[in-house]
C-alpha cells in the first residue's frame, strides 16, 4: 500500500494544540523543551494556553504547526512508512524533517527565520489574499494578468478553489474582474500579507542564505514540492525549490494529482486539523484519507 503523508500549513493552528503530544512520553516532551530553547521563548505556553490571537502571530503560528506535525511524525515511530511526502507551504519544511532530509533543530530554525522574514516583508510591503471559488484556474490566471497592479495566483488548493495574492488594490481589482467572470465567491482572507507573491521578495532574499547554508540529506522518499508539484530527492534541487517557494505559487491541486498518478493509494495528514484531507477529496473523492494518530 503506497501511503502519501501530507503536512498542513498556516491556518491549521488551534488553542491547546500539541498538549497531548507533550504529555505522551519523555522523548516528545524533550523535543518541545528543545524547541523552547531554540526559539528563545516558551512557545509551548502559547500553544497549550494562549489565546487564538496569540497563536495567529506569524512568528508563533509557523513554528507551532511545524512542531505539532514533526513531533507527531516522530511519535509514530515504525508506523511512519511514507512512500512519498508533501507539505502545504510551511508544511513543506515539516515534510522534509519527517522524511529525514533536515534535522529537527535545523528545520525549526529555518521555520522561525521564515516566519520572521515574512513578517518583516509584510510590514515593508503590505498586501492581502483572497480565495476565488467556482472558476477554472485558467480564467483566474488570465484575469490576474489583466490587472495593472501586483496580483498573482498563489495557492492552487483544489479544483474550483484558487487563492490570489498581491497588493490590496491589485487583489480588490482582480476580485471585481473574477466576480464579473462568474466566480461564485471572492473572499478576502484574514492574513497579514501577500504570501506566495512578488511582495515576498524581501523575505526570499533573507531566507535564501539560511537555506543555502543548511545541510539537507537525501530524504527517505520523494518529496513533492510546492513550486512545480514534482518529486525530488536531490538536496541541491530541494534547496532551490525551497527558496523559490516564498514568491512562487503553492501548486497543491497539481501535487495531489501527481502523487495519485505516481501510485498513491491513501493519504495521511500529519499535524493539526484536517484541511488537507478535504482538499484531497476534492481532487479524488474515492481515495482514502486519515489523520495520523498514535498507536493506531
Amino acid at each position: 500500500m503506497k501511503t502519501a503523508y501530507i503536512f498542513p500549513g498556516q491556518g491549521a493552528q488551534f488553542v491547546g494544540m500539541g498538549q497531548d503530544l507533550y504529555n505522551l512520553n519523555e522523548e516528545t516532551k524533550a523535543l518541545f523543551e528543545r524547541a523552547n530553547d531554540i526559539l528563545g521563548f516558551r512557545i509551548t505556553d502559547i500553544m497549550f494556553n494562549g489565546t487564538e490571537e496569540d497563536l495567529k502571530q506569524t512568528k508563533v503560528t509557523q513554528p507551532a504547526i511545524f512542531l505539532h506535525s514533526v513531533i507527531l511524525a516522530k511519535a509514530l515511530g515504525a508506523d511512519f512508512q511514507p512512500a512519498m511526502v508533501a507539505g502545504h507551504s510551511l508544511g513543506e519544511f515539516s515534510a522534509l524533517v519527517a522524511a529525514g532530509a533536515l534535522t529537527f533543530e535545523d528545520g525549526l530554525r529555518l521555520v522561525a527565520k521564515r516566519a520572521n522574514a515574512m513578517q518583516k516583508a509584510t510590514e515593508a510591503e503590505p498586501g492581502t489574499m483572497a480565495a476565488i471559488l467556482g472558476l477554472e484556474d485558467i480564467i483566474v490566471e488570465e484575469k490576474c494578468a489583466e490587472v495593472d497592479d501586483i496580483v498573482v495566483p498563489a495557492n492552487y488548493n483544489c479544483p474550483g478553489q484558487l487563492v490570489i495574492s498581491g497588493s490590496v488594490s491589485g487583489v480588490d481589482k482582480a476580485c471585481e474582474l473574477l466576480l464579473e467572470a462568474g466566480a461564485k465567491r471572492a473572499l478576502k482572507l484574514n492574513v497579514g500579507g501577500a504570501f506566495h507573491s512578488p511582495l515576498m521578495e524581501l523575505a526570499k532574499k533573507e531566507l535564501q542564505d539560511a537555506i543555502l547554508d543548511v545541510e539537507i540529506q537525501v530524504p527517505v522518499c520523494p518529496i513533492y514540492q510546492n513550486v512545480d508539484a514534482l518529486p525530488y530527492q536531490d538536496p541541491v534541487a530541494i534547496k532551490e525549490n525551497l527558496i523559490a517557494q516564498l514568491t512562487g505559487a503553492v501548486r497543491w491541486t497539481q501535487t495531489i494529482q501527481t502523487m495519485l498518478a505516481d501510485g498513491a493509494e491513501s493519504f495521511v495528514e500529519v499535524g493539526p486539523g484536517a484541511v488537507l484531507q478535504g482538499l484531497v477529496k476534492k481532487v479524488d473523492r474515492q481515495i482514502p484519507t486519515a489523520s495520523a494518530k498514535i498507536g493506531e
